[in-house]
C-alpha cells in the first residue's frame, strides 16, 4: 500500500506495518524512536512495526510504502533494513540508480519485492559496519534474540547459546563491528521499550517495570534515570504525547520567523519569556536536540534553498544575517562538510 502524507508537526505516526518512508520534501529534523535526525535528505528510511516517526516542522511531504508481514521473511538479508542496531536504517538512494528509478514511479506493486531486494543490495554495498554477509547474519541473529527475549533477564551467555556454535566469537564480533557490547544492546532495547510504554500508555511506572522484567520498580527508576537523565515521571510529562501544550510548535515557528536576523539564544529566550538556561533545557527535554542546533539547522535549510535557486554565496550570506561572506562559508562548511560552492556543484551533477 502506498500513501502520500502531508505530515503534521509534532504528531506521532506509529508504524503498524513494515514501511519504507520516502521524504519528498520538507525542512528541519525528524524524530524516530526518541532520536532526532537531520541528515534524512537523499535517503529512503525503513521502519519496522512498533517504531514511530515524528516531523519537527510543518512542511514535510512524505510517501509511505507499506509491505505485508511476510516481507521480513522473504530473505534474511532484508533484516538489515528493518532491524536497526545503533542508528536509523536507511538507503542512500542518491548513490543507488536502481533505487532512484523505482522510487521515481508513483505506482508500486506491493507483491513485488524489487525495492526490498534493491535496497538490501544497496545496504550491503554501503556496508556501514564493514562486515561480510556471514558476520551480518550473526549480528542480526543476535538482534532477533534480543528483540524476543529482552524481558526475560537475557544474559550474554544465554544469547550466545541461543545463536549456537558457529565458529565465531559473537561477543567480540558485535563489539568490533557494531561498537557496543551485547549487554549494551540488551539495555538499549529495554530503555527504548520502557520509553514507549511511559510516553504512549497510561500504565503506572510500577506496572511498566514489572512488564520489562524488573522485580524492583525502584531499581528500574534508577536505571532509567541514569540512562535518560530524567526519571520516568519527568520523561512522561516532558514528552507530552497528547500535545497538551504548543511549546514545540511555538519555538519552531519562532525560529522559522526570525532565524535570518537573530542567531543568538538570548533573543529566543526573551520571546518565550524564559531564561536561556530554562529554554535550552526545555527544548532538550522535549525535542532531544539543542536550541542552538535547531537554529543552525534552520539556517542551513534556508541557505540550501537559496543556493539551489541560483543565489550567489554573497547574497545568501547577507540574506541570512552574516556580516562576512567568509563567516557564512565557514559556518556552512562546518555544518555540512562541504563548502557552499561544492554544494551548488554537487546539485548540478
Amino acid at each position: 500500500m502506498v500513501k502520500k502524507l502531508d505530515a503534521k508537526i509534532n504528531k506521532v505516526y506509529f508504524i503498524n506495518n513494515y514501511t519504507l518512508v520516502h521524504i519528498l520534501s520538507g525542512t528541519g529534523s525528524i524524530e524516530v524512536d526518541f532520536k532526532n535526525y537531520t541528515d534524512w535528505e537523499d535517503k529512503a528510511i525503513y521502519l519496522s512495526k512498533g517504531q514511530y516517526i515524528k516531523f519537527l516542522s510543518d512542511d514535510f511531504v512524505v510517501r509511505l510504502i507499506e509491505f505485508p508481514d511476510e516481507i521480513l521473511f522473504h530473505s534474511k538479508d532484508v533484516r538489515v533494513l528493518f532491524k536497526h542496531l545503533i542508528a536509523l536504517g536507511y538507503i542512500n538512494f542518491k548513490e543507488c540508480s536502481e533505487c532512484q528509478h523505482y522510487l521515481s514511479n508513483t505506482i508500486f506493486n506491493t507483491e513485488n519485492h524489487s525495492i526490498i531486494d534493491i535496497s538490501a543490495k544497496q545496504w550491503y554495498w554501503q556496508n556501514p559496519f564493514q562486515a561480510n554477509k556471514d558476520e551480518y547474519q550473526l549480528i542480526f541473529d543476535a538482534k532477533d534474540v534480543i528483540d524476543h527475549e529482552y524481558t526475560n533477564k537475557l544474559t550474554t551467555s544465554d544469547l550466545v547459546n541461543f545463536i549456537g556454535n558457529n565458529g565465531y566469537d559473537v561477543q567480540h564480533l558485535i563489539k568490533d563491528k557494531v561498537g557496543i557490547s551485547i549487554k549494551t544492546m540488551v539495555t538499549n532495547k529495554k530503555i527504548l521499550e520502557s520509553k514507549k510504554e511511559i510516553a504512549f500508555t497510561d500504565k503506572s511506572i510500577k506496572e511498566i517495570a514489572y512488564s520489562l522484567g524488573y522485580n524492583d520498580p525502584a531499581y528500574f527508576n534508577r536505571v532509567f534515570t541514569n540512562h535518560v537523565q530524567q526519571n520516568p515521571n519527568e520523561f512522561r510529562a516532558n514528552y507530552d504525547f497528547q500535545n497538551r501544550e504548543t511549546f514545540i510548535q511555538d519555538i519552531i515557528e519562532l525560529i522559522q520567523l526570525h532565524h535570518k536576523t537573530e542567531h543568538q539564544l538570548e533573543f529566543y529566550a526573551q520571546q518565550m519569556n524564559l531564561s536561556v538556561k530554562t529554554l535550552s533545557k526545555k527544548v532538550k527535554d522535549k525535542m532531544n536536540i539543542s536550541l542552538g542546533k535547531l537554529i543552525r539547522l534552520e539556517l542551513i535549510n534556508s541557505s540550501k534553498k537559496l543556493l539551489l535557486n541560483e543565489a550567489t554565496i554573497q547574497d545568501v550570506a547577507f540574506n541570512l544575517g552574516f556580516e562576512e561572506v567568509s563567516h557564512f562559508s565557514n559556518f556552512f562548511s562546518h555544518q555540512t562538510g562541504m563548502s557552499p560552492s561544492q554544494f551548488k556543484l554537487q546539485k548540478v551533477q
